[in-house]
């Protein structure tokens, strides 16, 4: 997978579809990523300790990592990313539209 936890990712497809957001987590064997404000769910739950209250919350779902594309940091354009060695031998992603080194 070539999104990595900081990423701005805009969703392409489904219910948030064209939302932007952060990448908090990266479920790599799953291939899913859990993105800020995208993919809220409502989770019942039921009081555990006495004083605690039960009820309805809001929690971010993960979403699969085709439904996002990347928004590359220098031209701001959701897009397809490559993978590039470097000179020095490492291996780095850039941004296909614009030809730049993503870090």
């Amino acid at each position: 997978m070539r999104i990595k936890k900081g990423d701005t990712v805009l969703v392409i497809s489904g219910n948030y579809k064209g939302k932007k957001g952060r990448v908090r987590v990266v479920y790599s064997n799953e291939g899913r990523l859990l993105v800020d404000g995208i993919n809220i769910r409502k989770v019942h739950t039921r009081p555990r300790r006495r004083g605690e209250p039960g009820g309805i919350l809001e929690k971010e779902a993960p979403i699969h990592h085709s439904n996002v594309m990347l928004v590359c940091p220098s031209c701001g354009m959701p897009v397809k990313v490559g993978m590039m060695k470097l000179t020095d031998g490492r291996k780095s992603r850039y941004c296909k539209r614009c030809n730049e080194v993503i870090e």
